[in-house]
């Protein structure tokens, strides 16, 4: 069986799954982290370097004429490199012929994968923007525009899976990774959405993303050997 299972961490730990065939899925600790994070010298020294960064950054932003060609550009490479994950071959030349009304050197199902992105990663940020919260059926519908015309667009999209993914391999049985089982994920999600939407905090908000990210993505990584279609 080729699982990665690196026994119990502070992030998580593996939980063996009964059945014809046992498997062992990744089972995220809860948020926030227990016993909470300390911050270290050489920590807060890296906290205080990403500040230092951010901070030009946008002081940056601040100079330029239309600040939102920096994002259109993110965006859409952030796009190209998040579908290449899932297999796909288009590039950010590709993206730009098809935005544009023409020919990518490259099958149009694979750079509809990458539009799809685009459009989710968009409607979510005019959504958070309008001031709709950020929480689990603003996550739904995002990933219904991911998933539209797209591979495993026939797989519920918008939907929460019912049913056990992994990532690698032909079944759980065999894959490098599985994550939580549908019973185990949610109250997890719930969690996560809570978590980032508090308003006090005494972490700075860089911190918190830095554990709420991979934490996200544990519980339902999206794949192209996934057994059903995830909000992820």
């Amino acid at each position: 069986m080729g699982q990665i299972k690196a026994g119990n961490t502070r992030a998580g730990r593996w939980q063996r799954q009964p059945g014809p065939e046992p498997y062992h899925c990744f089972l995220p600790a809860p948020l926030p982290p227990i016993p909470p994070l300390e911050l270290t010298e050489s920590l807060q020294l890296a906290q205080d370097r990403a500040t230092k960064a951010l901070a030009r950054l946008d002081g940056m932003a601040g100079l330029l004429p239309n600040p939102g060609l920096i994002l259109y550009a993110y965006i859409r490479k952030e796009a190209v490199l998040s579908s290449q994950i899932e297999g796909t071959q288009s590039s950010l030349s590709d993206l730009l012929l098809h935005e544009s009304k023409q020919a990518p050197g490259v099958p149009a199902s694979d750079v509809k994968e990458v539009s799809n992105y685009v459009a989710a990663m968009e409607h979510g940020l005019k959504r958070l923007k309008g001031g709709f919260p950020l929480s689990l059926r603003l996550i739904g519908e995002i990933h219904a525009m991911l998933m539209k015309g797209a591979r495993g667009g026939d797989k519920q999209p918008g939907e929460f899976r019912a049913s056990q993914n992994w990532v690698g391999g032909t079944r759980p049985g065999n894959a490098v990774y599985v994550p939580p089982p549908p019973t185990r994920y949610c109250p997890r999600w719930v969690r996560w959405k809570n978590l980032s939407m508090a308003s006090r905090s005494r972490r700075p908000r860089s911190s918190k993303r830095a554990w709420l990210t991979p934490n996200s993505r544990a519980f339902t990584p999206s794949s192209t050997a996934t057994a059903a279609s995830d909000v992820s």
